[in-house]
């Protein structure tokens, strides 16, 4: 290596390269140094080393003291040996004349033993995390030096899904609104539907969100396919087999034709296409085929068919589904509302599923997601959208469940297909562990964030390249707002900070606080009457 380069990276030295296996690195440090807080190395450091032709950048996976050599008390008989298990996880190619070109992936060549590793300075930091050349926003700043910008990539971002994971009281639902904010903000015409279980995040977007509710959203019933349809009727009972669905099957088409009033227009459709029918004319064909029958065991799948129905259009939860007399065609209406189609300022729409009936949840998921993904579909990448799956363990699970089975197979659906698309997917999860391998594995991009459960560390590991499974290793320890992010949307492997959101911007995920809710005791039986007539949706 001659003297230019020598000069470049005439730092601290933190140790010298004992071993090399591809780009794992065993270094034995000088603790004779005492060095101080700014060279120190934690697990996750990054630190530096020469090749001929290179200066490589590695961060520390584990320290350990040597086996034997740690000693103390009357038996001491020398300093103790302390290691470091570092991987190469890329360089900055080095000219003749001293120039530094820009950092990049990967090693063209490796060092060699004895080499020294140095530790790294602001100068050598910022090099390896400058703004990329490619469109990015900023997320925070590198743990290592908060006074370095975190970057995100947009396109590699979005263009190949990504995961939050941390378990609760991490920081996550603040990391979901502060990187959909930073990306809204430099992008206010994009196009993200959430999906809210717990109403955390209607507040947190202002006036840039459409908000459907319980009382806003418009999931009408002939945009089912046949097996929503029947989950909707029958539940965990369903069962497409059955003589209640060989009528459904063969009466929907018909109420169809007749909603158009063309028989010769409507002689392609079938149990699933998502044109409109009246309720009423379903119902009209079930009485009048009923009206044939005169034996009770052939009438009573009828009779529980049309019961089942009268008690879904009169049960007020279920008004967004099936209220409404006057029946029109308003697909386009609702799918532009729901995917932001003209964006009108806001580019963002979130389902709050908080009082949707527990019992068709599932379906509701299902159903948007079969949407998102057609829809995608169908307009050819005109119009990337990104889906935020918040808890996406409660409904794309780990472990067969048949309630979840349809939700399930369109997140995964989306996730194995949706970038050639333009479908996008956000999973949000405090369980990896008990999260679809499905989802995970197709996440190119991991914010991974406190996390403490051995099956839920060894689920994201399996989901992460070797280089960067090392960095797991101190998930337990981050803290607040603290994540790991590893994959194609960051430059490299890093630990960042999200920035901290103004309180009229954060989610309403915060746990609650007793000992401050216990001290006032201003509520009365009013307050009780109130939570009645929400609850019974009065």
């Amino acid at each position: 290596m001659d003297g230019s380069q020598n000069v470049a990276i005439a730092d601290v030295v933190v140790g010298r390269i004992l071993a090399i296996s591809g780009a794992q690195i065993t270094a034995q440090l000088d603790a004779s140094k005492g060095l101080d807080d700014a060279t120190a190395l934690q697990i996750g450091t990054l630190v530096k080393t020469q090749t001929p032709n290179s200066i490589a950048y590695g961060v520390v996976r584990s320290l350990a003291i040597a086996p034997g050599s740690a000693t103390s008390g009357a038996a001491a008989s020398g300093p103790e040996t302390q290691m470091a298990e570092i991987t190469i996880i890329g360089e900055t190619p080095v000219a003749k004349d001293g120039k530094f070109f820009a950092f990049r992936r990967g090693m063209s060549r490796s060092p060699s033993l004895d080499r020294p590793i140095y530790a790294t300075t602001s100068a050598d930091l910022a090099r390896v995390y400058a703004a990329p050349s490619q469109t990015s926003v900023k997320v925070g700043v590198i743990h290592q030096d908060a006074t370095l910008p975190a970057h995100v990539l947009t396109d590699e971002l979005l263009g190949k899904h990504f995961g939050i994971l941390g378990t609760t009281g991490s920081g996550k639902s603040c990391a979901v609104v502060l990187l959909l904010r930073a990306i809204l903000d430099q992008h206010p015409n994009a196009h993200v539907l959430m999906l809210d279980p717990h109403n955390e995040y209607t507040k947190a977007f202002g006036d840039r969100a459409e908000i459907l509710d319980n009382k806003t959203l418009e999931l009408p019933y002939w945009l089912l396919n046949f097996s929503e349809l029947m989950e909707v009727l029958f539940g965990a009972r369903a069962d497409e087999g059955s003589a209640e669905a060989a009528i459904l099957s063969d009466m929907i088409p018909q109420a169809k034709r007749d909603h158009i009033g063309d028989p010769e227009k409507g002689i392609h459709f079938t149990v699933d296409t998502p044109v409109p029918y009246k309720f009423a004319d379903l119902v009209r064909r079930i009485d009048q085929e009923m009206g044939k029958l005169d034996k009770n065991e052939t009438v009573a799948p009828y009779r529980r068919l049309r019961a089942r129905l009268a008690a879904l259009q009169s049960d007020i939860r279920f008004k967004f589904m099936f209220g409404g007399i006057s029946i029109t065609d308003r697909m386009p209406d609702i799918l532009g509302r729901m995917f932001r189609i003209p964006v009108d300022g806001k580019p963002i729409s979130i389902v709050d599923l908080s009082a949707i009936p527990s019992e068709i949840v599932n379906v509701v998921i299902s159903v948007i997601c079969r949407l998102t993904f057609d829809f995608a579909l169908w307009c050819e990448r005109s119009v990337p959208i990104l889906l935020v799956c918040e808890e996406a363990h409660r409904y794309a699970p780990a472990l067969p469940d048949r309630r979840y089975d349809m939700s399930k197979h369109a997140l995964s659906r989306i996730a194995k297909e949706g970038r050639k698309y333009g479908a996008s997917l956000c999973v949000v999860s405090q369980r990896p562990s008990q999260l679809s391998p499905d989802l995970l594995s197709q996440c190119n991009t991991l914010f991974a964030m406190r996390m403490s459960n051995n099956d839920d560390q060894e689920h994201l590991r399996g989901a992460m390249s070797d280089s960067s499974a090392g960095l797991m290793e101190f998930l337990p320890s981050l803290g607040n707002g603290e994540a790991v992010a590893v994959g194609q949307g960051v430059t490299l492997p890093v630990r960042i900070k999200f920035k901290s959101l103004p309180e009229d911007q954060r989610p309403h995920s915060s746990t609650a606080i007793f000992s401050k809710a216990w001290d006032s005791g201003t509520e009365d039986l009013d307050y009780v009457r109130e939570i009645v007539r929400r609850w019974r949706r009065l």
